[in-house]
């Protein structure tokens, strides 16, 4: 009977997290999950098994607490990759408070790093952004952009981040593998509709935002400028589905098994290929869903880019991996599971 490898996921019951460990799963991964539960719930990880019957384990640990995360370790000496997800992700909360974020998200980083080094974990996953990219000079982005000047310290920390991983690699290149994903904007919920973004606190992203004004639960959705050089004025993002980016990590812990040699450090653009401005977003909601949402006009809000949507044409050729899901699909699917949770009173969980 062949061996089943076990997954080491951190931030494991955020909302990218707990998705990626239901892909994994179905993958036949076994997965161990750690989480501080700082920004989420192990709540998540109850909606995991009622969707794949599996019960996965969360260690409530902080990683910037490195004897508590070694000793872990100790407990997973064989752990065949790790997909790094915990780290803080609010751009206006990092430009008011950017020592935290730089204490948290590298500090955590280089304690995990020194983990894999230690105990020999050959395959690394790390959760980056397009936000690395700054405002882009070309769009759609490539992964060989040049990288421009980060427009708030969480990007600030995603940049670093990348480069942490390729210096550790660099260092180690006899005994690691490092794929480094740059999301675009994670959106939309399992299809089965019990399980989705739960922000915990005051939603920040846009399609929960949306969402939770067509809950009533917010009394209006505000769209961050409308001055900017796009089509209508309103900021480009990418949206892609919460599953295709999970079915991405499954991918890139594979292409890092298919390296004959250790030493790889390879970074993927993972986005749908389209820039959808905001106000296009709005509209697809009210497509998809039949809801018409209160929405004005407010001031820019700073840390935001002009514009950003990815070429994915590097994932596509050596992950295997391209989107299924559409804006309608991902603005659908997050509206059937906000109506499940808020019937169920989970949302904030």
């Amino acid at each position: 009977m062949k061996e089943q490898k076990t997954v080491l996921v951190t931030g494991g019951c955020g909302y990218i997290g707990s998705h990626t460990i239901i892909d994994l799963l179905e993958k036949g991964y076994g997965v161990v999950s750690l989480d501080n539960l700082s920004n989420s719930s192990e709540k998540a990880l109850e909606r995991v098994k009622k969707i794949t019957g599996r019960e996965v384990k969360n260690y409530k640990l902080d990683l910037r607490d490195f004897s508590a995360l070694r000793q872990m370790f100790a407990e997973w000496p064989h752990v065949h990759g790790i997909i790094h997800f915990a780290a803080l992700k609010s751009v206006g909360e990092s430009v008011q408070k950017p020592l935290l974020y730089y204490e948290n998200n590298i500090g955590g980083l280089v304690n995990l790093l020194r983990c894999v080094r230690e105990f020999g974990v050959k395959n690394f996953v790390f959760s980056s952004s397009c936000s690395v990219y700054g405002n882009a000079k070309k769009l759609p982005v490539t992964e060989d952009a040049p990288l421009q000047e980060a427009e708030s310290p969480y990007a600030r920390t995603k940049q670093m981040g990348e480069d942490i991983c390729r210096d550790f690699i660099r260092a180690w290149p006899q005994k690691h593998r490092c794929v480094l994903l740059r999301y675009f904007n994670p959106a939309g919920a399992h299809p089965s509709g019990l399980t989705g973004e739960a922000p915990g606190k005051e939603a920040e992203n846009l399609v929960p935002v949306l969402t939770e004004a067509a809950l009533g639960l917010r009394e209006e959705v505000v769209v961050f400028g409308d001055d900017y050089p796009t089509r209508d004025g309103s900021c480009i993002r990418d949206y892609i589905h919460i599953m295709d980016l999970a079915e991405a990590h499954s991918l890139a812990l594979a292409f890092a098994d298919r390296q004959k040699s250790a030493g790889t450090c390879e970074v993927f653009n993972l986005g749908s290929g389209k820039g959808t401005t905001v106000l296009e977003a709005i509209a697809a909601f009210e497509r998809s869903t039949g809801v018409d949402l209160p929405w004005r006009i407010g001031p820019r809000r700073p840390g935001d880019v002009i514009a950003v949507y990815a070429n994915y044409d590097k994932a596509a050729r050596l992950l295997g991996w391209k989107p299924r899901y559409g804006i309608d699909d991902i603005m659908r699917t997050a509206w059937a599971w906000s109506q499940m949770a808020a019937q169920s009173d989970t949302l904030e969980a």
